[in-house]
């Protein structure tokens, strides 16, 4: 492949793909350990404190990744997109500058009292930095979801010679899409964080670890994840209704319809042919993608006919979607079950441990394939109507990009099968074994000791 415009691209999706598997788990991981602080504070149990000394661990090495991973990729901005901003810099440059100044300073500061803090400050305080540590993942998931939404629904700016001026920030930031694709990564974040959470429990269950706060981790893994999935479902067809509004082409690559028509089935698998405009092999449910889409049986849905060639490739946002709704549907079913089994005993059986250490990292496969669906459903376009991929490509050769890229898939290779590698090493070598502790008389000191 010698295009340097999709060498490009692969690089920066490669970037942005290991990035993203960080702050999915950041986020929702600070409001967890605060959780378990709070529920220690109320009930003065030492299991929920353990947990707390186990998961903050994993959050620390998570965060640390997540930053060096976002310093690559923002490289690639003056490298491999210098056309980004010169085009729309007023508008992303404060977005990102709010992120750093709001958020990225706030965890950070406050992450080092909450990991080396603990015989520093009181116990009260610790807890406000791991607040604080909480809010400022959610903040930072706020800007960057700002600047991303606004980048498919772009508002609140005019266009003069050839660069965007913003002229209200409120509707930048708070543009069309932003309410929904926000609301549908925190809970995706979530998600992700409840089976990852489950999942090394149970590994950690299967191993003959039965200490009370393996347990309590476990629940607190599988009650989230049973009361987020439904709520993401219904978000999630708020957000397809979004789209189809603002962005109907990447709608209709989606549902793989080619031709604009009334009564669109639902397609549970197919093979699309971009050559050929049709697809083959098609399994579907007749007029469902109507009935969902515009609430009528006979609605009209338009297909990729109406955007002449201004439409994104279908295969990849095809196959992501399903690879998303799929595994959305496998949540909902493992979690489910999990809660009902849990309800009924008071330890998991065998065969649901499995089936939660087997879905650990599934929230990663969700939201990669979510967000792929994102953003290749923006294309040609890098802001939807404004600026095309193309425009904002830089000069490098494509021989410079290639051996760059096979850097950065060596390297995101290597570092993804470490953490993955370290995270079952620490549920391993977590120090309860089978036998649980004296319980300590506060959180305070069990951190203290950590």
């Amino acid at each position: 492949m010698t295009d340097p415009l999709m060498l490009a691209r692969i690089q920066f999706a490669s970037n942005i793909t290991f990035h993203i598997l960080f702050p999915t788990i950041s986020i929702a991981l600070g409001w967890v350990l605060l959780f378990f602080k709070l529920r220690h504070g109320r009930t003065g149990d030492a299991k929920w404190a353990q947990a707390y000394q186990f998961w903050v661990k994993i959050f620390a090495l998570t965060f640390a990744l997540g930053v060096v991973s976002g310093i690559t990729m923002s490289f690639q901005f003056g490298t491999n997109w210098p056309g980004f901003m010169e085009t729309v810099g007023n508008i992303a440059g404060p977005l990102l500058a709010y992120e750093v100044l709001t958020a990225f300073f706030l965890e950070a500061t406050f992450l080092g009292i909450m990991l080396f803090g603990a015989q520093r400050v009181s116990n009260r305080v610790h807890t406000l930095a791991t607040f604080l540590v909480a809010a400022g993942t959610t903040l930072s998931a706020f800007w960057i979801i700002a600047l991303n939404s606004w980048m498919h629904t772009p508002a609140g700016f005019a266009m003069i010679d050839g660069k965007a001026h913003a002229l209200d920030w409120m509707a930048i930031i708070f543009n069309p899409s932003m309410p929904y694709r926000l609301t549908h990564m925190l809970l995706a974040s979530g998600l992700t964080v409840a089976f990852l959470v489950a999942g090394i429990s149970a590994y950690r269950w299967l191993r003959g670890d039965r200490a009370p706060s393996v347990m309590a981790a476990l629940r607190t893994g599988v009650t989230i994840a049973a009361l987020l999935i439904p709520v993401q479902i219904f978000v999630g067809d708020m957000h397809g209704l979004n789209t189809l509004e603002h962005q109907p082409a990447k709608i209709a690559a989606m549902e793989g319809i080619w031709e604009t028509e009334r009564g669109a089935p639902l397609l549970l698998f197919a093979v699309p042919d971009a050559k050929e405009r049709m697809n083959h092999f098609e399994i579907g449910i007749p007029r469902m993608a109507s009935v969902i889409l515009k609430h009528d049986a006979e609605g009209e849905l338009q297909g990729m006919d109406a955007f002449g060639d201004k439409h994104p490739p279908v295969a990849p946002l095809f196959f992501g979607f399903r690879v998303m709704v799929g595994t959305g549907v496998l949540m909902l079913l493992v979690s489910w079950i999990g809660a009902w089994q849990l309800k009924r005993k008071s330890v998991p059986s065998p065969w649901l441990a499995k089936a939660l250490v087997a879905m650990t990292f599934s929230g990663w496969v969700a939201t990669v394939a979510g967000w792929y669906v994102t953003e290749i459903g923006r294309q040609p376009y890098l802001v939807q109507g404004v600026l095309t991929t193309a425009q904002a490509t830089s000069s490098v050769p494509a021989p410079m990009i290639a051996a760059t890229l096979a850097m950065y898939l060596t390297l995101y290779a290597v570092l993804t099968l470490a953490y993955i590698t370290v995270l079952f090493y620490l549920a391993r070598k977590a120090g309860y074994g089978k036998h649980e502790p004296a319980p300590a008389p506060s959180m305070h000191t069990q951190l203290a000791k950590a």
